[in-house]
């Protein structure tokens, strides 16, 4: 072989080289590029994402609102749920038992009947079963009914919360954008309602919410604690659950009971 032509045969493999090696650097720049490309889109896409149909429900008639509680505030018997818009046996006993208890007891004088959240209860119960990192929908819920209140529509949000519940926790049902949705849906100041949660103005009373629920001892939701005075001693009563009504009805009766005898 002459010199000339081993020189043309090394000089053609350098150059297959190169080109193998620029190929692979470029196949490498666009595989970064596409990672970022990926990395943003999932960053972006919550805030643009089309938002599901927000669901319109009129809102229940109640005696004497005030924020998260309804009735007389002089009633004899006191009844707070603990409850997290997530959970499909708190929306059950909404839509089944709580109209009957508000008819025949609150309506009546004899129950004052507080709404409070759980804090974070079934966005933390979901992590921790699938050893995720926890979501924040239910406390997030808790916070935008608590800004509705600050406009005096707890109870409408209350309501509306629970019909747009999708059925699978901590899948965007309660996202920041559709909760805004909510939030104009029953006429709120999107505005005022924005500020508030996105102040975190709220979060102190989410967090106490949770707190006292486990001083009651909460096993899960919905869960009720009843409290009434005999003879100037403080009672309780537990429930826990979506109860019918008829559970209500003889925890109930029982401590009126209790309450005339004195």
């Amino acid at each position: 072989m002459s010199l000339d032509k081993a020189t043309s045969k090394r000089q053609g493999r350098r150059e297959q080289v190169r080109k193998q090696e620029q190929r692979g650097r470029l196949g490498t720049i666009g595989l970064i590029i596409a990672g970022a490309l990926f990395i943003v889109f999932a960053l972006i896409y919550p805030s643009i994402k089309p938002i599901v149909d927000i669901v319109t429900v009129p809102s229940a008639a109640r005696p004497n609102v005030d924020r998260n509680s309804m009735g007389d505030p002089n009633a004899p018997i006191q009844i707070v749920e603990f409850s997290d818009f997530q959970c499909p046996y708190c929306e059950e006993f909404y839509t089944k038992t709580e109209p009957l208890l508000v008819q025949y007891y609150v309506s009546t004088g004899k129950v004052y009947f507080t709404y409070r959240s759980t804090g974070n209860w079934v966005s933390d119960n979901i992590a921790r079963a699938t050893n995720t990192t926890p979501k924040t929908e239910s406390q997030d819920a808790a916070l935008a009914a608590y800004c509705a209140a600050d406009q005096g529509k707890f109870w409408e949000m209350h309501d509306a919360l629970f019909a747009n519940n999708k059925d699978v926790e901590d899948q965007g049902s309660f996202a920041s954008r559709r909760l805004s949705a909510i939030a104009k849906s029953i006429a709120l100041d999107v505005n005022v309602f924005q500020d508030c949660y996105d102040s975190g103005k709220h979060d102190q009373q989410v967090k106490q919410d949770l707190d006292d629920a486990l001083t009651a001892k909460i096993d899960g939701t919905p869960y009720f604690v009843i409290t009434y005075s005999v003879n100037g001693e403080t009672k309780s009563r537990t429930i826990y659950g979506a109860q019918p009504f008829s559970t209500f009805q003889v925890e109930l009766e029982a401590a009126l009971n209790e309450i005339n005898a004195r």
